[in-house]
């Protein structure tokens, strides 16, 4: 029995720890952060995680800063920020705009939640009011951006990350005294140049027209020099990293530099510190050495559950049919490996045509159901062509779903519980997984049976075509881990060597989508090697199928933008036409 629990008690051990070191960078200097809810519009409630330092109080109050996560992301993407400017003193808001996180609405209703979100911030205590600052990144300028519409005095500064003024529905006001003292950093390899700056590259935005227009300047923006006046509220200046898109806010270079405008242009932190000083990066590896307990304990409690008398029945060894890594076997694994990807940009572009509606609110959630189901058919088409004989494949009913309901339940609670105690999730950059609130949790179990039907395709086809008998496990689960994320690998690697080698994706008209693939590269990886994991104790591809799609639901629902509302249409972004 002592080796059947080594696993759970392993990943739970590594969770601790990856939470405990990812709280005590957050709260370092004694800074407090606090899950918070607060009014918006027409009834929607907004969210937001508040960021106190010990020295903001209501007898001396500090200088605040309100700050905005981008499109598909949440509050939580924006820590980086959020840690840097609490140690220093500041009161630090990070929001989840409308239709994002646990925020009500729709993607862009209510100026994106911007307005409510700097009447919260200005109602605490604890926040000197005449020393606000803004930061948004990407589309996290539409509500920073519309604050400032609704208050031009309400704030003192403002940092655009990788955005512009009138993205998607956002103010367009950009004159060399409006908005006030204004700081971009735009990256020399930002994917979106061409749509935010009329640009075709990041690293001429310093020659944008509309840039000029904004500082005020004759020819082409000098990096690094202050235009117009600090004081007078016209200052203006822009910072050209060597990064890209999602890099701007997962870098020293885009922290720094937000830390630094802050730190010229607010008064009244109590510790200031040089830009460069940064710790936030340990909060990332804790939160990403949780995530990867996190799969560790799913591991272990289905080990340790198939031993229980209740699961017993289901334990069996794996039987695949397979005698060799011969032809036909690394025909299957290239074509597991290269259709998904292939097919990625043109079934996401066709997904637009399952539009957002009461049932199926997310716009990016039905794009990538179009190609999950797409790919689906792919492969029940293909298995007919690449059909090794009968399959070995046991087939299993309700015990099956209860083992993998059971272990979901553990790993969902796992999170559950590091919420709770620590104020953190389990992520790293653009990789993050959260918990579920109640709204989201009904539309988990409306896009649920959607995932399934595709896993339960996907994971059969795996383990029946690329199994090799008497393979060891670690050859199993790299050769399902390579099966499932290879292609994403190959595309994402492409994307980028292009880019840092020209300057433009090797797609540049796909920038939204090259970014999406990112992340499943690691998820993919994952699911392989769950999968594999579950068929090589029960001979059966369901147990693991069920895992993956609940695990895919999960975290594709909980980080997703909702769209849909009764009196709300998003245009659809350029960059995912």
């Amino acid at each position: 029995m002592g080796g059947k629990w080594r696993l759970f008690v392993l990943g739970w051990a590594v969770i601790l720890a990856g939470a405990v070191l990812a709280h005590a960078v957050q709260t370092t200097g004694g800074v407090k952060v606090t899950d918070v809810r607060f009014p918006g519009d027409k009834g929607v409630v907004m969210s937001g995680l508040l960021y106190l330092p010990p020295g903001a109080t209501a007898a001396h109050p500090a200088p605040a800063v309100l700050i905005s996560h981008g499109y598909i992301n949440t509050r939580e993407m924006q820590s980086p920020f959020a840690i840097e400017l609490s140690r220093r003193g500041f009161v630090v808001l990070a929001m989840d705009m409308t239709g994002h996180g646990y925020s009500g609405g729709a993607v862009g209703e209510q100026g994106f939640g911007g307005p409510a979100a700097l009447r919260y911030l200005q109602s605490r205590p604890e926040v000197d009011r005449g020393q606000i600052g803004l930061e948004g990144h990407s589309l996290g300028g539409g509500p920073v951006l519309s604050a400032a519409a609704a208050q031009p005095d309400g704030y003192r500064a403002i940092v655009l990350e990788g955005t512009t003024p009138g993205l998607l529905g956002s103010p367009a006001t950009a004159t060399p005294t409006t908005p006030r003292n204004v700081a971009l950093v735009f990256g020399q390899f930002d994917e979106f140049a061409p749509l935010m700056w009329q640009v075709p590259k990041g690293s001429l935005v310093a020659t944008s027209p509309r840039l000029q227009a904004l500082f005020g300047a004759q020819g082409s923006v000098v990096e690094g020099k202050l235009y117009g006046d600090v004081a007078a509220g016209t200052g203006r200046r822009l910072w050209n990293p060597p990064v890209t898109h999602p890099w701007e806010h997962f870098s020293r270079a885009g922290v720094g530099h937000a830390v630094d405008w802050f730190q010229t242009t607010l008064k009244g932190e109590a510790r200031p510190l040089d830009p460069n000083n940064q710790i936030w990066l340990w909060k990332e590896i804790g939160t990403l050495v949780a995530f990867a307990g996190f799969v560790i304990l799913l591991l272990g409690t289905f080990e340790l559950l198939l031993a229980a008398p209740i699961f017993a029945g289901l334990a069996a060894e794996a039987q695949p049919t397979t005698l060799k890594r011969d032809g036909k076997w690394a025909l299957s694994l290239l074509a597991t490996i290269a259709i998904p990807a292939l097919s990625f940009f043109a079934f996401m572009k066709l997904g637009n045509l399952f539009f957002p509606m009461k049932a199926f609110p997310q716009w990016i959630t039905n794009q990538l159901l179009v190609w999950a189901i797409l790919n689906g058919l792919i492969t029940l088409a293909l298995g007919l062509v690449l059909r090794r004989g009968k399959s070995n494949l046991a087939k299993l009913g309700g015990p099956a779903v209860l083992l993998a309901l059971a272990v979901m339940a553990v790993g969902y609670g796992s999170l559950a519980l590091v919420d709770g105690l620590f104020k953190v999730d389990y992520r790293f950059w653009v990789l993050g997984l959260k918990p579920l609130d109640a709204v989201h949790a009904r539309y988990a179990l409306t896009y649920l049976p959607l995932w399934t039907a595709y896993f339960l395709v996907a994971i059969r086809a795996l383990n029946a075509n690329l199994s090799v008998k008497g393979e060891g496990a670690l050859a199993a689960y790299a050769t399902a881990a390579l099966a499932m994320a290879g292609g994403f690998a190959v595309l994402v690697g492409a994307q980028y060597a292009t880019l840092f080698s020209t300057g433009l994706l090797l797609t540049p008209t796909e920038p939204l989508n090259v970014i999406i693939a990112i992340q499943f590269v690691p998820l993919l990886a994952v699911v392989g090697i769950i999968a594999a994991f579950a068929y090589r104790r029960t001979n059966s591809y369901v147990p693991g199928a069920l895992i993956c799609a609940m695990l895919i639901c999960w975290y594709v629902t909980s980080g997703t933008a909702t769209h849909w509302s009764p009196d709300f249409k998003l245009p659809i972004p350029a960059a995912s036409k």
